[in-house]
């Protein structure tokens, strides 16, 4: 056994033979019954595993189907897991005794410790690989190149030519589109495993945008013409194509409502129009503002709140020289490090950098790699810009940046907060998060680091601002949206606290008139008792005839003039700004100077509660102070504004609706109407009764046309949970009942709500919405002492071969043969001339999971296995060098 062993290995087939003994305490005999599985599909530590009896049978779970599809199956004297092994990527495949088998085990630490002793091995194993491989794989994988794209640089522009697909292998690009009017609008973001530009290369059409690279990232370009060999040689690969292409198309359409193009969308950015980028994220990178900022504390309690959603790897400076030595970071170990980096964005959900307080190698990767950047500084101090986040500036970093202020519990509310951004033109966003004691505690590093370890073996609670801040960054956020409906808005009172009841998070709110003003005293507070006895308090304010009355003016705009209802709603809020909320928040008015619906996200929090309940008729519109258009009652043009929620990046919606419902069963009569036939039938009490709209009615039900539309295709959405109470029976101005509505509010939601947590809706909100594509991973790596191993090295202490000489043209284009060429060579030539065998093992399945140029094995190898031309490993085996 130990001498098939040492043939598989390559040990024993070249001049210089390895003595055996290497094999010494390095090798397990297994014995496993039929119907063992042996390793699955995504193991990260996996073993080579030598056949001694028995069979291996090697399988895959298809795409989008829990069906396994079997590769090929090994024999007694072949081996599998040596991909995996040699790459350190996770398993691809699935690998299962049917039957009694006996096979030889070599670790991953072991087999480095041979290649260290024998490097000859890597080509002995490699070569097994290989011929698992068909030639048709092979041919695509000599098509493919690998792109390497600095941060900043367009990988193609808007017009260009469309000659490729690109796949992205690690990395994150940005699309943006140039309107005819030149201002440019984000069209989306792409993460690893993202098809790039796809649509245009099958229609044949111009490139329709512009993407550039947010960090240094790697592709795959795939020709026109690799792509329309394969289609005819798998035509189940158009299939696939259209399945990606529909799921494309579908969520553009539903995200079309959410844009607001249909309406005339007007705000002042358009990060409403983009989808959810948080959706892919894999880096974050997390600096400070000064040095008082308690980092490793933040970055150990956001680590324990994304525990919660999968696996995540927390990086500083001082566990990567730990890990990976001292001079880990020097320049000269740059591809090592971004090669092992790469992976662990593989086998993690997200990982954490943490960057060093002043400007370091290490900060500088820090940025380099990050995908999203938080800016973390303290609230309670004085608004100031950092010295790394100037640095940020001058270097034109493209990645996302969101400020993240830290708060103490017993503290006041966030204040100033616009200050903090008006500094940062740069954020795209801010967070408000209230940090338990143990974040300021002022503990050693040791001891620090000795209580979070208690604190990660304990769950994170979902509803602290770190499991909010997890949340947004994983594109797993859940908004509550409030619409709008008078006094029937009183129940989202009673909802919101069977929310808390029952254990629902909110991470983002919105709302349209009554719901804006709920939505904000739900933001603001966070206490619920609190919220109740505002609420109340300012509905109580709404039934006094004696304000109504002293209000009341020449109805040439509006029967009010808005003096008093300013007042009332003023004096709830006081001259708190949107941007000071705890939690982020929106509100929805109508913009009747542009024709258009306007999203309030930041600014004066009573005036735009105030615009957005403005209802025509009664209130004037509100002059909004930034550009003096005129803004009316929200619920004309959104009532319910979920498809704002999910375009600003939720996961899912819930949606409260409290409008009044339109009666449908109106009177037939006829082709014309007389006014003096409806008079006589409503005033004769023997008449028949009929049901014909009056004039303020139709033009009422005119004014909210858009809006109807707008909420039954909310109703009919997937991200959306749909609720509304029992509260027909109540009028819009009956807030004198407000104790009675608030009630039948609560106990409708916590009908609904106990319902979700039993039937599992409540754990499907909470899942990650990239379920479980990234298998799970320890914090601590394993057989640390290869997880670093830099293979060129080894390789590179291979003799190179003294006399080879192959045809580059035939080799390449001929079928291989059944067997290798007899002959004495050197180990270099043997390896290098060597066919791959293409037998009924042979994987040629089209969903072979990743072509050879996508496996970090090649980006191992130095020249001339591989090359700045991503090439294979197998092209440049059979090439002349």
């Amino acid at each position: 056994m130990g001498e098939g062993v040492s043939s598989s290995l390559g040990m024993a087939a070249y001049p210089d033979p390895t003595d055996p003994s290497l094999l010494d305490g390095r090798v397990m005999l297994l014995h496993v019954p039929g119907g063992t599985v042996v390793s699955k599909q995504g193991d990260q530590d996996m073993n080579i595993l030598f056949v001694v009896s028995g069979l291996l049978h090697v399988y895959q779970r298809k795409i989008d189907s829990e069906e396994d599809t079997c590769l090929f199956v090994v024999r007694p004297g072949e081996m599998v897991g040596q991909l995996a092994v040699l790459t350190g990527e996770p398993l691809i495949f699935t690998i299962k005794a049917n039957r009694d088998c006996s096979f030889l085990s070599i670790s991953k630490a072991h087999f480095y410790e041979i290649m260290r002793k024998q490097p000859t091995v890597v080509l002995g194993v490699a070569h097994t690989v290989v011929k698992r491989v068909s030639s048709f794989v092979r041919q695509i994988d000599f098509a493919l190149d690998w792109m390497e794209v600095e941060a900043g640089r367009a990988v193609y522009r808007q017009g260009d030519k469309s000659d490729c697909t690109y796949i992205v292998l690690s990395g994150r690009l940005r699309s943006v589109i140039r309107k005819d009017d030149g201002k440019k609008r984000l069209a989306g973001e792409y993460g690893r495993g993202d098809l790039i530009g796809v649509v245009e290369t099958l229609t044949h059409q111009a490139r329709a945008t512009t993407v550039h690279a947010v960090r240094d990232s790697e592709l795959a370009k795939l020709p026109t013409g690799a792509l329309t060999s394969i289609k005819r040689r798998y035509p189940q690969v158009v299939t696939r194509l259209i399945h990606l292409l529909g799921e494309k198309i579908l969520g553009s359409l539903q995200q079309g409502t959410v844009t607001g193009h249909q309406f005339g969308l007007h705000t002042a950015g358009s990060k409403w129009d983009s989808g959810n980028p948080a959706s892919n994220l894999s880096t974050v990178a997390i600096m400070p503002v000064s040095e008082d900022v308690p980092l490793t504390a933040f970055a150990l309690e956001l680590k324990h709140a994304l525990s919660a959603i999968g696996p995540i790897l927390l990086l500083t400076s001082d566990n990567i020289k730990q890990r990976l030595g001292s001079a880990a970071l020097d320049s000269i170990h740059e591809y090592r490090l971004s090669s092992w980096l790469g992976q662990q964005e593989d086998i993690h959900r997200i990982v954490l950098y943490q960057a060093d307080s002043t400007l370091t190698p290490w900060t500088q990767r820090c940025v380099r790699q990050a995908d999203c950047v938080l800016i973390v500084g303290l609230g309670e101090q004085e608004p100031t810009v950092g010295e790394l986040e100037r640095m940020l500036e001058s270097t034109a970093v493209r990645a996302q940046k969101q400020l993240v202020l830290l708060h103490r519990e017993d503290g006041p509310a966030p204040s100033r907060t616009v200050e903090w951004l008006n500094m940062r033109s740069w954020c795209s966003g801010h967070l408000h998060l209230c940090c338990p004691r143990r974040v300021f505690s002022r503990r050693s590093m040791p001891k620090l680091v000795e209580m979070y370890q208690r604190v990660f073996q304990r769950p994170p609670d979902r509803h602290s601002d770190f499991s909010r801040l997890a949340r947004v960054l994983t594109g797993n956020a859940i908004a509550l949206v409030l619409g709008g409906g008078g006094a029937r808005g009183c129940a989202q009172v009673g909802i919101i606290r069977a929310l808390t009841e029952c254990g629902i998070p909110v991470d983002m709110v919105g709302g349209t008139s009554i719901g804006a003003f709920m939505g904000a005293l739900y933001s603001e507070e966070r206490n619920y008792s609190q919220i109740r006895i505002r609420a109340k308090q300012w509905a109580e304010d709404m039934t006094s005839m004696v304000k109504t009355v002293l209000d009341l003016t020449y109805p040439i705009t509006s029967m009010f003039s808005g003096a008093g209802f300013n007042s009332s709603i003023c004096s709830v809020f006081k001259d708190r700004q949107i941007e000071d909320l705890w939690i982020p928040y929106f509100t929805i008015t109508t913009d009747i100077t542009a024709s258009a619906m306007r999203v309030h996200t930041d600014g004066s929090l009573w005036r735009y509660v105030r615009a957005s309940m403005s209802l025509s008729g009664y209130m004037p519109p509100l002059c909004d102070p930034k550009d003096g258009h005129l803004l009316m009652d929200g619920g004309y043009i959104n009532n319910l504004p979920a498809d704002v929620a999910r375009s600003m990046g939720a996961k899912v919606v819930i949606a409260i609706d409290v409008g009044s419902q339109d009666e449908t069963d109106l009177t037939n009569y006829g082709d014309a109407l007389s006014g003096w036939w409806l008079l006589w039938k409503r005033w004769n009490p023997l008449a028949t009764k009929v049901k014909v709209l009056n004039m303020a009615e139709i033009q009422t039900r005119l004014a909210y046309v858009c809006c109807v539309r707008q909420l039954e295709m909310v109703k009919n959405s997937e991200y959306c949970e749909y609720l509304r109470p029992p509260i027909d029976s109540y009028g819009t101005l009956d807030f004198g009942k407000f104790n009675e509505i608030c009630e039948v509010g609560y106990q409708h939601g916590r009908t609904v709500f106990d319902i979700w947590v039993r039937s599992g809706v409540l754990e499907k909100m909470l899942q990650d919405r990239q379920g479980t594509s990234k298998m799970k991973a320890c914090d601590v790596l394993t057989c640390p002492n290869a997880s670093f191993t830099d293979l060129a090295e080894i390789v590179s202490r291979i003799e190179p071969a003294k006399v080879a000489t192959v045809d580059d043209e035939s080799d390449y284009q001929t079928e291989y043969e059944e067997e290798l060429p007899d002959g004495p060579k050197d180990a270099y030539a043997d390896f290098q001339s060597a066919p791959a065998h293409v037998g009924s093992d042979s994987v040629s399945c089209p969903h072979l999971p990743v072509p050879l140029a996508h496996s970090p094995f090649l980006r191992h190898l130095p020249p001339p296995y591989t090359s700045c031309s991503p090439r294979s490993y197998v092209a440049h085996a059979v090439s002349d060098h």
